[in-house]
């Protein structure tokens, strides 16, 4: 598989940014790190060699960014406020900086967004924020609500970050365009929330695949096992 580093400097974020880029042609695929993870997690853990038939065969092409986590909802060290506002600056960032350049990149007009545990998340939060952008959301052990992370602190921009809250009010037309697949399994602790993200999605009337693997737990076997599964039904 090609494979590249691309390193740049965000405004959004005054960070620079690394992002593992992997193959050569189709539909661009965000993957995002674990909780505190970086560019290179999802490939050290395999999941990217899971679905190396569909980056080989020119199906998919992947980008991995950098997380920011530790400076944002799992930094204890600064307010709750804060680790929100930094947050919102990573949204920027994908949204203003990063996701454009993959877009011209790729010559697609929308993008694929994916990830494990706390990636779930972020790939949720993303798609469910900027769904014109986004045409497919892969949540593989995800939780979905945020309110653990800022003990107790609300504002907007916990509530605009937080899909579990924003989501049963959101209108975009495209919402309702994506094709989502929410996987968890029956030894994941995040079974439930991933069950009750299925139940906001279904009082919505939005087309989903709520996939529940009989066994498994929470960790990268069962992912990698999904991960190509939804590449198929793409």
């Amino acid at each position: 598989m090609k494979e590249a580093l691309i390193k740049f400097y965000s405004p959004a974020l005054n960070l620079e940014i690394q992002t593992l880029v992997i193959g050569h042609a189709g539909l661009p695929f965000v993957i995002f790190p674990t909780s505190m993870g970086k560019h290179n997690e999802n490939r050290d853990f395999k999941l990217i060699e899971a679905a190396a038939w569909f980056i080989d065969n020119g199906f998919v092409k992947i980008y991995c960014p950098d997380g920011i986590d530790e400076i944002s909802w799992y930094n204890s060290s600064v307010h709750p406020s804060a680790r929100a506002y930094n947050h919102v600056c990573y949204d920027r960032m994908l949204h203003e900086e990063l996701v454009p350049e993959i877009k011209q990149d790729s010559g697609f007009s929308k993008i694929g967004v994916a990830g494990c545990s706390f990636g779930g998340y972020h790939a949720a939060n993303y798609a469910f924020k900027h769904p014109e952008d986004v045409s497919h959301l892969y949540a593989m052990g995800a939780a979905f609500d945020i309110r653990k992370r800022v003990e107790g602190y609300y504002d907007d921009n916990v509530y605009f970050n937080n899909p579990v809250d924003f989501l049963p009010h959101a209108s975009n037309p495209y919402l309702w365009e994506m094709k989502i697949a929410l996987g968890t399994a029956e030894g994941d602790f995040c079974k439930d929330a991933t069950i009750d993200m299925s139940q906001i999605l279904s009082a919505k009337g939005i087309e989903h695949w709520l996939d529940v693997r009989p066994s498994g737990g929470h960790d990268w076997p069962i992912w990698r096992e999904m991960f190509p599964t939804y590449l198929a039904q793409r």
